[in-house]
């Protein structure tokens, strides 16, 4: 049967979340026809081995070097079959029916072609990751600061987080991560997927922007859910390293030179 949804997994030195991840995925009582395909990033923990050896169904691509999430989604776009590729990251765990719960409501709002999903702390509460709103000067002043990090709830001082924002409604939303993502793959294709100048992080905002001007509307679903071991693939310094670059590569290709 040729599967409605590409369920795309990036692995990186994540063995253990990973393996966990695609066993919750691979037990779920899914509605839909699906297909899960992992895109290796050259991983020294035999995480690659151990996909091969236990999950014999999934389409395992072993990239021989680290490409960065945006470029490794790419590899798995350019093989996948689906009419939709969800985005999942390893170290999340899928809440029900996750697929189903993004193609249902993909089904009653066909045009929108990016959906978001959320992202649930081990407390079961929303951890406020997978929307954001669009980069400001304000914004980044604020995380520069340290602001946003001592203030989460503050709309004023955290307005990239839209703490305001009521995740429990679903309607459009500005940006959305790439941590429980389904997008239509004929979009993904016609925008030209995520850009090569991102290695991790802000290459899913920068993917909603374009995908906006090509009359897409970026939407939240409320009951695509997961629980989120956030930030489990990389250290916390090394983290902010990425996270900072990736907002400078975004200024640097969206902004003017005066801003």
């Amino acid at each position: 049967m040729t599967p409605l949804v590409s369920v795309v997994l990036v692995s990186y030195q994540t063995r253990p979340l990973l393996l966990e991840a695609l066993a919750r995925v691979r037990a779920t009582h899914c509605t839909e026809p699906y297909e899960v395909i992992v895109v290796d990033n050259a991983s020294a923990d035999g995480s690659a081995d151990a996909v091969a050896a236990a999950f014999p169904e999934v389409r395992l691509i072993r990239s021989p070097v680290n490409v960065g999430f945006g470029q490794a989604v790419n590899l798995a776009a350019a093989q996948a079959r689906g009419e939709w590729l969800l985005l999942l990251n390893p170290d999340t765990e899928p809440i029900g029916d996750l697929v189903g719960e993004f193609v249902r409501y993909a089904r009653r709002e066909p045009a929108a072609g990016v959906y978001a999903g959320r992202t649930l702390g081990p407390d079961g509460r929303d951890d406020g990751r997978s929307i954001f709103g669009w980069p400001s000067l304000w914004g980044h002043v604020c995380f520069a600061l340290g602001l946003s990090t001592f203030f989460p709830r503050s709309r004023l001082f955290n307005p990239e987080q839209l703490p305001g924002r009521d995740r429990t409604v679903p309607g459009p939303v500005p940006a959305a991560s790439g941590c429980v993502l389904m997008i239509r793959r004929s979009l993904f294709r016609e925008v030209g997927g995520f850009s090569p100048h991102y290695f991790m992080y802000c290459e899913d905002v920068d993917f909603c922007v374009r995908a906006t001007r090509h009359g897409a509307q970026p939407t939240l679903v409320p009951g695509a859910r997961v629980m989120h071991h956030n930030g489990a693939a990389s250290s916390s310094v090394g983290k902010r390293v990425m996270l900072l670059r990736g907002k400078i590569t975004f200024l640097r290709l969206h902004w003017p030179r005066w801003r």
